[in-house]
């Protein structure tokens, strides 16, 4: 199969993907939910996210928040997450909220390719 990812010496592919021009967003996480304030582009499949404080996050559409009951995320880990699954059948979650669990923080985020 063709590839377009890099390889390593032993010809294997590494799972790489380019940060995207213009991709980088940041949401600041407060006691109340916010979203990034422009879309994801809708050809981005993946994106990178870091927290500097553990927060509550959610995806969807530009009414998306998050609540106390949505995926908790760790701060200081740096994580891949697919916003679209690609086969037709998940819509594309063009934005993220973010809800700080316990201390205020930021939430950097970005679009891959």
């Amino acid at each position: 199969m063709t590839t377009l990812l890099p390889k390593d010496a032993d010809n294997n592919v590494i799972p790489a993907l380019r940060l995207s021009d213009n991709g980088a967003h940041q949401i600041t996480a407060t006691g109340t939910a916010a979203r990034n304030s422009t879309a994801f582009d809708e050809t981005t499949k993946v994106i990178s996210l870091y927290a500097t404080s553990d927060v509550y996050i959610a995806f969807g559409d530009n009414t998306v928040t998050a609540t106390t009951s949505d995926h908790f995320f760790p701060a200081g880990l740096y994580y891949d997450v697919a916003i679209t699954a690609g086969n037709g059948k998940t819509a594309h979650n063009a934005y993220m909220s973010a809800l700080r669990v316990q201390s205020d923080g930021v939430v950097y985020i970005s679009e891959k390719e």
